[in-house]
């Protein structure tokens, strides 16, 4: 829940670096939480509650994509190439899931060689 919580305190923060665990465990938790309000919104008979929470997650979500994508030494604007239909979202998923570059990048230190002192 720490990598849920951790995401959320840095709500609009664009810049540095996210590891691989940090994003996916992001992903895995607005996941579950989404299909729990769509189960919730249909059981009540409502329909705002998961569009709520998608609203209320989107600059979160966007900010450790974009943190992602930096820890594998690419700009934030790769983010964009999931607008090409179907192999752009591919493309993407592929950019989040390499490991991130072991080294100082322009985007700030190797968050794993942070998190190792």
């Amino acid at each position: 829940m720490n990598w849920y919580v951790d995401v959320l305190k840095k709500y609009a923060v664009f810049s540095g670096r996210a590891r691989r665990q940090e994003y996916w465990m992001f992903a895995l938790f607005n996941i579950i939480i989404s299909a729990v309000l769509a189960v919730l919104d249909k059981v009540l008979g409502t329909s705002f509650l998961q569009p709520i929470y998608a609203v209320g997650v989107l600059l979160p979500a966007l900010g450790v994509t974009i943190r992602r994508l930096h820890d594998t030494d690419r700009s934030g604007w790769w983010i964009l190439i999931a607008l090409i239909p179907l192999v752009g979202f591919i493309i993407l998923i592929v950019f989040l899931a390499t490991e991130g570059k072991r080294h100082e990048n322009a985007h700030g230190p190797d968050p794993k060689a942070v998190a190792a002192f």
